[in-house]
């Protein structure tokens, strides 16, 4: 999880698109070693989505990961994914992930 949100401090975007596809993929593989398909299967539309995740959403995240240390950051992220693992939460697009994470960082920013 530091990878993805290291860097921000230095003045450059730390949140980067292929992170989160990366992110994305890596709890896909999990999900399907744990055979849980449709965990499996959301998690790769997310995947692919990511893709498309505009560059305002990505700084947006930046911003506020900056304010936090990578560790709180992970701990908000980690859960989110494994209710998608789990089938307790669906994403219809990778940014409507990253909304959902940006309202628990806010939060842990105020």
């Amino acid at each position: 999880m530091d990878l993805i949100f290291q860097g921000a401090a230095m003045g450059k975007p730390a949140v980067s698109r292929d992170a989160f596809r990366g992110l994305f993929a890596l709890y896909a593989a999990k999900a399907h070693h744990d055979r849980k398909a449709e965990g499996e299967h959301c998690l790769l539309k997310l995947f692919g989505s990511a893709e498309d995740l505009p560059d305002a959403l990505l700084l947006q995240c930046s911003d506020r990961a900056e304010l936090l240390r990578s560790e709180t950051v992970g701990r908000l992220v980690s859960p989110r994914v494994r209710q998608i693992t789990n089938g307790n939460a669906q994403y219809d697009h990778a940014s409507d992930f990253l909304h959902a994470l940006l309202r628990d960082l806010e939060q842990k920013v105020h």
